[in-house]
């Protein structure tokens, strides 16, 4: 299901809503929380999902080719994680 059919499932389960009124809707969702998380909180949809950013140090690695040390870069990666009601509706 992409974005359009989304607004459109969305819109014909609440007749009092609009496909433009549930779009606008939805975008301020995705907008809301990506600049959340981007802040560095949390955010968590009960029943659903979390959405988080999650943060690694800088560490030593080895290269498993020649066996050379190598300094692993920090970084900074987007995670979401689904919620137990959602695992168990959909597994």
């Amino acid at each position: 299901m992409n974005r359009r059919e989304l607004v459109q499932a969305l819109a014909d389960q609440n007749t009092d809503l609009s496909k433009k009124q549930v779009e606008k809707i939805l975008s301020d969702l995705v907008e809301t929380i990506t600049k959340t998380v981007a802040s560095g909180d949390p955010v968590a949809i009960s029943g659903f999902a979390k959405f988080y950013r999650r943060e690694t140090a800088e560490r030593m690695g080895r290269n498993p080719a020649t066996g050379e040390t190598i300094k692993i870069k920090a970084k900074k990666a987007a995670k979401i994680t689904p919620l137990k009601a959602f695992k168990d509706a959909v597994l």
